[in-house]
């Protein structure tokens, strides 16, 4: 049987994914420092608000509350135990928010980083990434998600770890790496290297992209990247609201719900078929995404000084493709923890 996600990308010429899930979750209590996983079992009804919330803004998929629910990741919360509960409950609320939708919403079991190094520079060999993504999918599985989504990676190698993973499971995925080291991930891969490495893979995703990052400017110019390789997979775009700013102890994204409107219509036109928000992204950014997509015409793809222009200033002057961006830094032992979708 034909996937949810093919289907629906065999109908239209574009589909709204969703925005933040962090900062929905600390708009409505999340602490820093805890695990939004926990709250699938402690808080369900608001994990159901959270994933009605995109639902009702427009968005044709959202993404489970289960980024970080690999056992790396919850062992800091001493939940290295419950990967299997964590996670099948977030497909289980999601399940029953998409089937009470009225119309076809696809439910993609979030599978963030590892948070570890991979072998040689780090502890996380192949085999262990393999059994802790493959442990996270068959959870996702068993709760009822259409497909898995594997997002803010860095590592090719951790990429690959999960696309073997996912097989295992014998279920269709997506997957999204993080470009925000001046056009580059932070283990160094470029957008043109994700291209040859999508289509090289045994078990290639249904669509791949990139998601976070810096801005939306610098996502979008990525996602030129993608198109200029003529990929044969669709692409996603999932770019933050702005910019973030820190205001009277949080954290704020200067992204409208106007700009956000006018970076999905410039990643449409840039080549993205899958287009949602990132961190900052709430409901209000959503509607006004969706509103602009069913009334604007695809037009040409956007100039880096359109994109500048309307969105403002990248954050470097290279894309990562023409040698001229930082080399990155050797990285020993776990990497910084993320959010990913704040």
């Amino acid at each position: 049987m034909t996937d949810a996600l093919t289907r629906l990308l065999a109908d239209r010429d574009w589909i709204l994914a969703d925005g933040a899930t962090g900062t929905t979750l600390f708009n409505m209590g999340l602490q820093s420092g805890d695990s939004p996983e926990f709250w699938n079992v402690d808080h369900p009804e608001r994990i159901k608000a959270l994933y009605s919330g995109a639902v009702e803004a427009g968005s044709d998929l959202f993404l489970t509350n289960s980024f970080g629910g690999n056992a790396a990741r919850l062992k800091l919360h001493d939940g290295q135990d419950r990967v299997g509960e964590l996670n099948r409950r977030a497909a289980e609320i999601g399940r029953e928010v998409a089937d009470a939708a009225g119309r076809p919403v696809v439910v993609a079991g979030s599978v963030g980083p590892t948070g570890e190094i991979m072998a040689p520079m780090g502890v996380l060999t192949h085999e262990l990434a393999v059994e802790m993504f493959h442990e996270q999918a068959e959870a996702l599985k068993a709760g009822g998600a259409d497909v898995l989504w594997v997002e803010t990676i860095s590592a090719a190698e951790e990429y690959k770890a999960a696309a073997e993973a996912f097989a295992l499971a014998d279920m269709p995925w997506c997957g999204t790496m993080s470009f925000d080291t001046a056009g580059r991930t932070m283990m160094g891969f470029t957008a043109a290297q994700m291209v040859k490495m999508v289509s090289r893979l045994p078990n290639p995703p249904i669509a791949f992209g990139a998601n976070c990052g810096v801005g939306a400017s610098d996502l979008l110019r990525t996602v030129l990247g993608f198109s200029a390789a003529g990929p044969e997979n669709p692409i996603i775009a999932k770019g933050n609201a702005g910019i973030p700013r820190y205001v009277d102890g949080h954290i704020h994204y200067n992204g409208t719900p106007e700009l956000m409107a006018e970076y999905a219509l410039m990643a449409r036109d840039s080549g993205a078929t899958i287009i949602g928000g990132c961190c900052g992204t709430t409901p209000d950014h959503l509607r006004a995404m969706r509103a602009a997509l069913e009334t604007k015409p695809k037009g040409d793809a956007p100039t880096l000084d359109t994109i500048v222009a309307t969105l403002g200033e990248f954050s470097s002057a290279s894309d990562g493709s023409d040698g001229n961006s930082p080399a990155p830094a050797e990285r020993r032992g776990r990497r910084r923890a993320r959010t990913s979708r704040d």
